[in-house]
C-alpha cells in the first residue's frame, strides 16, 4: 500500500507520526478492552482546554506517569503521588485533572460492578451498535453524549462534560466519525 496515497480525515496532522498512527489505527475502532477504555477516558478528559496532538505527544509519559492506566491503583493513589504527578513535566500538570484521575477510577469500577464491565455500560447506550456518520458535519456533542455524560457526572465523575464525552466515543469507536473519503471508512478500500 503506498501510504503517500492515502486518504485521511482532514483534520489529520500528517506530519506528527504519532497522530497518523492514532487516526490510522485507533480513533473509531471498536473497543471492549475496559483498560483501553479507561485510558482513553483518562486522555480525553487532560485533553479539555488543550489539542489532542499534545496529549498524543505526552501519551507515553502519561503511561509511566499513572502506572500503566491501572485504574486499581489510580483509585488508590496517596496524597504524595498526587503532588509527584503534578511536579511531573512529561505530564499536563493540572492537579484538578489529576484529582479528577484518581476519582474517575473509582466510579469506573463502581460501575464495572455494576454492569460486569465498563465496556458492557459504554456500549449498553447503543445496544452494542457502532454509530456511523459520513456526512462530514464537524460535532462536538450529540444527543449520545449528552446522555452518557450526564449519567457519568450523577455517578461522580469529574471532567466528563458532553463535548469530552463525545471525543472519547470516537475515540473508543462507539461513534465511527470518519470522513466517507477516508481510507478508514468501513466502506472505502484503502489503495494497494
Amino acid at each position: 500500500m503506498n501510504l503517500n496515497s492515502i486518504k485521511r480525515c482532514r483534520w489529520v496532522k500528517e506530519n506528527n507520526p504519532l497522530y497518523v498512527s492514532y487516526h490510522d489505527n485507533e480513533w473509531g475502532v471498536r473497543s471492549h478492552d475496559d483498560c483501553y477504555l479507561f485510558e482513553m477516558l483518562i486522555l480525553e478528559a487532560f485533553q479539555a482546554g488543550l489539542s489532542w496532538e499534545c496529549i498524543l505527544n505526552k501519551r507515553e509519559a502519561f503511561r509511566e506517569a499513572f502506572d500503566g492506566f491501572d485504574y486499581r491503583k489510580i483509585a488508590a493513589y496517596p496524597e504524595e503521588k498526587l503532588s509527584a504527578l503534578a511536579e511531573n513535566k512529561g505530564i499536563v500538570r493540572n492537579r484538578l485533572k489529576i484529582k479528577a484521575a484518581v476519582k474517575n477510577a473509582a466510579v469506573f469500577m463502581e460501575i464495572q460492578k455494576e454492569f460486569g464491565s465498563f465496556s458492557d455500560y459504554i456500549w449498553s447506550f447503543t445496544k452494542g451498535k457502532q454509530i456511523i456518520n459520513r456526512d462530514g458535519a464537524a460535532r462536538a456533542r450529540s444527543e449520545l453524549s449528552d446522555t452518557v455524560s450526564a449519567d457519568l457526572k450523577k455517578r461522580g465523575m469529574k471532567f466528563a462534560g458532553s463535548v469530552i464525552i463525545y471525543s472519547y466515543l470516537q475515540a473508543v469507536g462507539v461513534i465511527d466519525d470518519h470522513e466517507a473519503e477516508c481510507f478508514c471508512a468501513a466502506d472505502v478500500k484503502p489503495p494497494e
